[in-house]
């Protein structure tokens, strides 16, 4: 077979860029340089060449050869193109080593900015040690929180303050503040504290992300304190978006980002950072089947942006106001004993937004007389009161709703309500 035009080149191309080495290398020797061959890299083995050429087309490995060899650019570019020199030429070098090295260190950088931010609550609790009778603080429990602002105004879960006397949280410098509740709301789990006597030069507020342009694998971090130690950090990705989670008053949490970050106990109320290290969700559960506070790897967040709205509202004006019907609902499983699905309405107050418009469950003197059942709010189906505070969740006060109930023996009826504001004041 007759070698083609191109291989005589390359060959021809291979030839004078040996031949230029030899000249430069006997240059060197003349002048003495010792040291005048450190610029050569050796040629490649013939196992890594075999391999190469295994992987790769040929005319890749001739550029790879022709380079090895010393060739100048301006002569490979009139055999294979200028483009695929340029492309053979600008290859990087293998840094795996250097490439983790650099991930390790944005991750270290990330644990370093943010530690000064987290901080270890303990909820204190009036109670007697021992056999004394004395009545003291207790320390029942301990969590987590961050620093929010300069003004001493700290953000943590109200599980983990839930029924204390008194709250004290430590900084990062071991100097430990007592803490007042400034406010909090229960149904999505969130409490606010401000520190007493604090200096705001020895506050690092937490930098503060979004939490609606989350994408399913993005990678996470949890800063928290679990089990007791001292500012510890896990990382993961970000498993799933809106999930729903129920809170310490029974009402759903919407939206929450589920994690396999490790989120033990003591974790609760930390932050949840993403690759920038701003804060994207606060730590608030984990799924536990075994019952045991052990991590499964499925953990939860309660995003940030509803955190935001949550937190703005109760510094600014000390207050939440939340839309309501005026209801009160029977337990789930007392329709689910009958085999029926929606809210049984238990009682309507007098004065309520829906005095007057729903019917009460009542006794009479043949027995108990179900009220109304909602199965449905603007024509989204209601199998549980889940459902139903998920759609009063969606809404504000004065908003006009339509309620699908079941009335009497399963007649259906459609019934519209403006909803009420249910407000919550904190002293200031």
């Amino acid at each position: 077979m007759q070698p083609t035009a191109s291989a005589c080149r390359l060959a021809a191309a291979c030839s004078s860029g040996r031949r230029q080495r030899r000249r430069v290398r006997r240059e060197a020797t003349r002048q003495g340089d010792e040291n005048s061959s450190s610029w050569w890299t050796p040629p490649l083995d013939a196992k890594a060449k075999l391999r190469l050429a295994a992987k790769g087309s040929v005319a890749a490995l001739s550029i790879l050869l022709a380079l090895e060899s010393g060739i100048d650019h301006d002569l490979l570019a009139p055999v294979f193109g200028p483009d695929r020199v340029q492309v053979a030429s600008a290859l990087p070098a293998s840094g795996g080593a250097a490439s983790l090295m650099a991930e390790e260190d944005a991750v270290t950088t990330i644990f370093r900015e943010n530690t000064a931010s987290v901080v270890n609550i303990t909820n204190l609790q009036q109670g007697r040690m021992g056999g004394s009778l004395d009545i003291t603080e207790v320390p029942v429990g301990t969590g987590t929180g961050f620093v929010w602002d300069d003004k001493g105004h700290v953000i943590t879960n109200f599980h983990v303050i839930k029924g204390a006397s008194d709250v004290k949280v430590t900084l990062i410098d071991k100097n430990s503040y007592a803490a007042t509740v400034v406010g909090f709301d229960e149904d999505k789990d969130i409490a606010i504290l401000t520190l007493q006597g604090v200096n705001p030069r020895d506050l690092i507020p937490i930098r503060v992300g979004r939490s609606g342009g989350l994408l399913v694998g993005q990678t996470v971090f949890a800063i928290g304190n679990p089990f007791g130690l001292d500012h510890t950090m896990s990382s993961g990705i970000v498993s799933g978006l809106g999930r729903v989670i129920q809170s310490q008053s029974g009402r759903p949490i919407r939206g929450a980002i589920q994690t396999d970050a490790a989120i033990n106990p003591g974790n609760s109320g930390g932050p949840l950072l993403d690759r920038k290290g701003q804060l994207i969700g606060v730590n608030t559960a984990i799924l536990d089947p075994t019952g045991r506070g052990a991590n499964v790897g499925v953990g939860f967040a309660i995003p940030v942006d509803t955190v935001r709205g949550i937190v703005e509202q109760i510094i600014t004006y000390g207050k939440i106001v939340r839309p309501y019907l005026g209801i009160t609902l029977a337990p789930d499983q007392a329709l689910a004993q009958l085999g029926r699905k929606g809210v049984l309405v238990l009682d309507v107050p007098a004065n309520s937004p829906a005095s007057g418009r729903l019917q009460p469950t009542y006794r009479s003197l043949t027995g108990i007389v179900l009220g109304d059942v909602i199965v449905a709010v603007d024509g989204k189906p209601v199998e549980g009161s889940g459902d139903l505070y998920g759609c009063l969740d969606a809404l504000k006060v004065g908003d006009t709703v339509r309620l699908t109930v079941e009335r009497g023996k399963g007649s259906r009826e459609e019934v519209s309500i403006t909803l009420g504001g249910k407000t919550t004041t904190f002293e200031s």
